[in-house]
């Protein structure tokens, strides 16, 4: 069972106030279904509230009223469904490639009674682009997904212009950021800004690395040369 532990609650009825027993149902989903579909690892389960729920609910601190999200790359949930617990004025999309992801996450959010504010689809975030009835979002999510160049190119263009990309990333996040900010200037985003979510709230807080897209970069034509290869 993914008990909340007394030190984190006064943390988690923060973050998810009256939400806080759907919350509570959605940490109990990973911790069983979760763990049998290989989705998250046994020994994650100890540590589902605060190494998943809290270190993805306080990035919404980065997210404005009303807006909507496209996290790529969701995996079972991770940190899009959780936001859009913390976030009821929020309108997720998950973005999910592999199947037997996609089948837990649209179980997850029909259990959890979030249909009206969460879809599901099922696709890599290129894919995902030429979605017509996704139209480019306010903010794009991704936690563990990619280095930063790579992850750019694939969220950026899902993202409205003057629209972000709220990366969650870990200790090397400032490495990441000095090794590839001329990469996601090229691909049309701003200066990459890291920041610290729920300082006053976690301990250690969640890091992440915030770009703006400031320009919209056509995608590139492949050479007749290239083409002829396929």
């Amino acid at each position: 069972m993914a008990v909340l532990p007394p030190e984190l609650a006064e943390a988690a009825r923060h973050l998810f106030g009256d939400r806080l027993d759907l919350a509570a149902a959605y940490a109990e989903l990973l911790a069983t279904d979760g763990v049998v579909r290989g989705l998250i690892g046994p020994r994650e389960t100890p540590r589902i509230w605060d190494r998943h729920l809290l270190n993805c609910a306080v990035v919404g601190e980065l997210i404005p009223q009303g807006a909507t999200v496209v996290d790529v790359g969701s995996g079972a949930g991770l940190p899009g469904l959780v936001l859009a617990i913390a976030r009821p004025d929020l309108t997720v999309t998950l973005v999910e490639p592999l199947a037997r992801r996609t089948v837990f996450l649209d179980e997850a959010v029909e259990s959890l009674g979030l249909t009206a504010s969460v879809r599901v689809f099922r696709g890599r975030a290129e894919e995902a682009v030429a979605e017509p009835e996704l139209p480019p979002s306010d903010v794009v999510t991704a936690r563990a997904v990619a280095p930063l160049d790579r992850l750019a190119g694939w969220c950026l263009p899902l993202a409205a212009p003057g629209g972000r990309l709220i990366a969650l990333k870990g200790a090397s996040a400032a490495d990441e950021i000095a090794e590839h900010a001329e990469a996601v200037h090229r691909l049309g985003g701003g200066q990459p800004v890291l920041r610290r979510c729920g300082e006053d709230v976690i301990a250690p807080p969640t890091t992440v690395v915030e770009v703006v897209r400031e320009r919209v970069i056509a995608p590139q034509r492949a050479s007749k040369k290239s083409r002829r290869r396929r």
